[in-house]
């Protein structure tokens, strides 16, 4: 694990860190993936989330019917259509997630130092002393002093809103526990986890299946993010799913991880996921206190290092019912992005927050103050260091063009690819400017239609840092011929000067294929 990707200039002049910030097309480099649901569905908000910065709609099926979430993203299409501004969508799986089941959705009172039961009888109702739950099997895992954590919609580790248990005695299925804080659970849903315990459920359960087979079908979903991922094999078990489900055999998989489980295995696990979600709200109840920002720095270094996107969860938590973030919280928004996160991944803070469109809007300033100060000149010399000699030949002509476009101060890099791996493999050594993929469509034909590609790869860059993407005319891809390419080159220029990140007399670096030859080069722009 390294740190030192804080660039500190000597003598730092406080008055530069008051300047307003400029102006900017792109918010952040940094991705942002807002959870949409009660507070973030209509039009109008969702819009307002795409103008703030947020790139990626995750869809959590912990809550809420297909029907739900099917209107809600009705909405998000009709939104991007009229911002112009591009979103994937990631399908979250419940998992092997235990859950209370409060059916009358009356608030529960819970007083500290009195007992409470946990029972797999669905049928029985919710009170102060006994909580029915969504699993037969809890007896069995659990033994008397382990630690049992409920909290509310998702972790937030508040004293008021979810409570610790000591399980004190086991009797048949049920379990008798200890409360260790005064708490009131409210709402209609809460998580249970066992700490450090592990829950004898598949990873991908029957139900995801029917979610993913259905909805995720209809709406060619993006991503898929594996809730409890534990093991490499619950990845292959997932792709192997997909790839019998159409067009979803190109759907992304992020391992979702949130145990002591998956972080045992996490280096199995990021050599067969496409990204890695850190979920820190239920890694914070398996983890110490003390030990959970070493495996984040630990966890997105190697991610880093394979390029593949990480992602960070739980940032702004008060911002769920307050306007402005707590001062640790904006830290540690920063800190993600120092550590090279690709993403930050806002959960209750839009899903039911009070503020969802702030939230993105704040969120997104913060990631662009710090990347402004992130030592991109130590990453790069880290990153092929780490890659070692003999690099592959992608490999070489991406650092090649970051390379170059560092040297040259170019404003921006335009890589034109086809199946987005060249464009993730510049972003992977974090160059200053940003970098425009511009995903040339491919033909494919099963006898009977023809289809065009391109869209799956150009929406799958939106969870790469630094990574903006534009879908080429799939009619430019019968003759690729260097005047084809030159007219690609203008439009992806245009692009780049409306959207103000290019200006006259700027340079830009270019990354293409010519025949069967990659090219990288420069060009210095007229008026």
């Amino acid at each position: 694990m390294h740190s030192g990707n804080l660039l500190l200039e000597e003598p730092i002049r406080m008055a530069s860190i008051l300047e307003p910030p400029r102006p900017s097309f792109f918010p952040a480099m940094t991705k942002i993936v807002g959870t949409l649901g009660p507070k973030s569905r209509s039009l109008e908000v969702i819009s307002g989330c795409l103008k703030a910065g947020m790139s990626v709609a995750r869809f959590d099926f912990s809550w809420g019917d297909t029907e739900f979430h099917q209107e809600t993203l009705e909405n998000l299409r009709m939104a991007i259509k009229s911002t112009k501004k591009l979103c994937a969508i990631m399908l979250d799986t419940v998992g092997p997630e235990l859950q209370v089941v409060n059916k009358t959705e009356h608030p529960i009172s819970l007083a500290a130092d009195s007992l409470v039961v946990l029972t797999p009888d669905q049928d029985k109702e919710a009170t102060s002393n006994l909580l029915p739950i969504n699993f037969s099997g809890l007896s069995k895992a659990v033994k008397t002093g382990d630690t049992i954590f409920i909290g509310q919609y998702l972790f937030t580790g508040s004293e008021t809103t979810s409570v610790w248990l000591e399980v004190t005695e086991v009797k048949g299925e049920d379990v008798v526990c200890l409360i260790k804080n005064s708490a009131i659970l409210a709402g209609s849903l809460f998580t249970l986890h066992v700490s450090q315990i592990r829950i004898d459920l598949p990873t991908l359960t029957d139900k995801d299946k029917e979610v993913i087979s259905t909805w995720g079908v209809r709406n060619n979903i993006d991503f898929l993010s594996l809730s409890y991922t534990r093991h490499a094999e619950d990845v292959r078990h997932a792709r192997d799913y997909l790839s019998k489900l159409g067009d979803l055999n190109q759907t992304q998989i992020f391992a979702k991880i949130e145990n002591i489980e998956g972080l045992t295995h996490f280096d199995e696990i990021l050599q067969e996921a496409d990204g890695i979600i850190l979920s820190r709200g239920n890694l914070g109840i398996d983890l110490p206190p003390e030990k959970g920002f070493l495996f984040q720095k630990a966890a997105v270094y190697k991610c880093n290092m394979a390029g593949k996107p990480a992602v960070v969860t739980r940032v702004v938590d008060s911002m769920t019912d307050n306007l402005r973030p707590t001062r640790a919280e904006a830290t540690d928004v920063a800190n993600a992005v120092l550590d090279g996160s690709d993403a930050i991944l806002l959960g209750a803070e839009t899903l039911r927050g009070l503020y969802p469109v702030e939230t993105i809007s704040i969120v997104g300033k913060i990631c662009s103050e710090a990347e402004k100060v992130y030592n991109h000149d130590l990453y790069f010399k880290r990153t092929v260091k780490f890659v070692g000699e003999p690099m592959t030949h992608l490999e070489s002509i991406a650092s090649s063009a970051v390379r170059a476009a560092i040297k040259v101060k170019a404003s921006v890099i335009i890589c034109f690819t086809s199946s987005g791996r060249a464009a993730r493999l510049i972003a992977k050594y974090r160059p200053t400017m940003p970098v425009l993929s511009v995903v040339i469509p491919r033909i494919k034909t099963n006898q009977l239609r023809w289809t065009f590609s391109g869209a799956f790869e150009a929406r799958q860059s939106l969870i790469v840092r630094g990574l903006f993407p534009m879908l080429a005319d799939p009619r430019h891809q019968a003759e690729s011929t260097s005047a084809t390419n030159e007219s690609i080159l203008k439009i992806a220029l245009d692009h780049g000067k409306a959207s103000g990140v290019i200006k006259p007399h700027d340079r830009v670096v270019v990354c293409q294929k010519v025949g069967d030859a990659s090219v990288v080069k420069i060009i210095e722009l007229e008026d």
